[in-house]
């Protein structure tokens, strides 16, 4: 099953941990920071590269 990812400025669709799973340009991340986000809260930039990401929930 292929994970659902979360463009940057999208909204959390529920509560939880997210990491980004590669960025939107395309470019791999090295970012392996994970973000606890709240349902509605809005999907942040890469932490470390300040770029465009899609995230993935990690638990």
């Amino acid at each position: 099953m292929a994970k659902k990812q979360f463009k940057t400025g999208e909204k959390a669709p529920q509560t939880g941990k997210y990491k980004v799973d590669e960025l939107v340009n395309g470019k791999k991340s090295q970012e392996k920071t994970e973000i606890n986000l709240n349902k509605g809260d809005q999907f942040p930039p890469s932490p470390s590269e300040s770029e465009a990401a899609y995230w993935v929930k990690s638990s």
